[in-house]
């Protein structure tokens, strides 16, 4: 007798449709990150808080979430042969990215950073292909590598030095999707025997004993603004927690190279929103730049991507 209908398994093409969609729902709620830890972390003329608390706060309040939802799942501990991948997944995503940006989203716009984002799906792609032994065409990978060539191109024309140069925030910046990427692809991979939203828990509830007491050192001696506080809020909430419920669902389900590539409509969803949010003006360049790095992953997407030989 065949398997019942009830208990089949999707279909690839229909796994992988889905696995886009939750990528894409993911990746729209990362985009209000840069823009939000910029109303958090203030300008160099009018700082608030500081990098460090905004990275180590965000990660305690989304830890604590964290530990109560697992023991409300009643979850069970990690394997000994996920430790190693949840620690690399905690350095990426809960330490690496969130401090790096943080940092340097005092010195540049949100528009600006938004841009430099888009250099995170060429990242991933290649940590993911690595771990997951895909092996994607020369016409993907040149895709993804016309997307960062316009990426470094627009932060080197924006850096204001003289000849060829990045502004030091860009290349935290630039660290900051290295991170990322090493924390997507070791939680995506994670994710293919736990469950999605025990992968971002268990990083964030493991790494609280080093983020607790340094978002305590790191506490704003002066009082911020109402704005600061809700800014912190959706880090914490949607950017450290329940984005990753999302995105890392949807790289187990439609691949990492596949599906990271979705990041280069984060960009200009980062640039919409730093509009109302932080008041910042739309040029024409951020935004050629912007549609042109968005523009690859039409193209990209349609390319072949192979599982490994054997």
């Amino acid at each position: 007798m065949g398997t019942p209908l009830s208990v089949r398994a999707p279909a690839p093409q229909s796994a992988e449709a889905r696995g886009l969609a939750l990528g894409l729902l993911g990746v729209a709620i990362f985009a209000l990150t840069l823009p939000m830890t910029r109303l958090a972390v203030g300008t160099p003329e009018a700082p608030l808080m500081s990098g460090v608390f905004v990275a180590m706060a965000r990660a305690v309040v989304a830890g604590a979430l964290s530990a109560v939802l697992l023991w409300v799942l009643r979850a069970p501990w990690p394997q000994r042969r996920d430790w190693g991948p949840l620690a690399l997944t905690a350095l990426g995503v809960v330490f690496g990215f969130p401090l790096l940006t943080s940092v340097a989203m005092r010195y540049v716009g949100a528009v600006h950073a938004s841009v430099i984002v888009g250099v995170l799906p060429l990242a991933t792609a290649a940590v993911g292909a690595l771990l997951h032994r895909q092996r994607p065409s020369r016409a993907f990978w040149a895709c993804a590598l016309l997307g960062t060539a316009l990426v470094v191109a627009f932060a080197v024309l924006r850096s204001g030095a003289s000849g060829i140069a990045l502004h030091p925030a860009d290349l935290l910046l630039l660290a900051a999707m290295l991170c990322a990427a090493v924390g997507y692809a070791y939680g995506a991979r994670l994710s293919q025997h736990l469950r999605a939203d025990a992968v971002i828990c268990w990083a964030l509830v493991l790494s609280l004993p080093l983020t607790l007491p340094l978002a305590a050192l790191s506490w704003p001696a002066a009082p911020v603004p109402a704005s600061a506080w809700t800014a912190l809020a959706y880090v914490s909430v949607f950017s450290m927690w329940l984005g990753f419920f999302a995105w890392y669902r949807g790289l187990a389900l439609g691949g990492t190279v596949r599906v990271s590539q979705v990041q280069l409509v984060q960009p200009f969803l980062g640039m919409l929103a730093a509009v109302p949010l932080l008041g910042e003006r739309l040029d024409a360049v951020s935004v050629g730049f912007g549609l042109a790095v968005m523009a690859t992953v039409l193209v990209g997407r349609r390319m072949p991507v192979r599982p490994a030989a054997p």
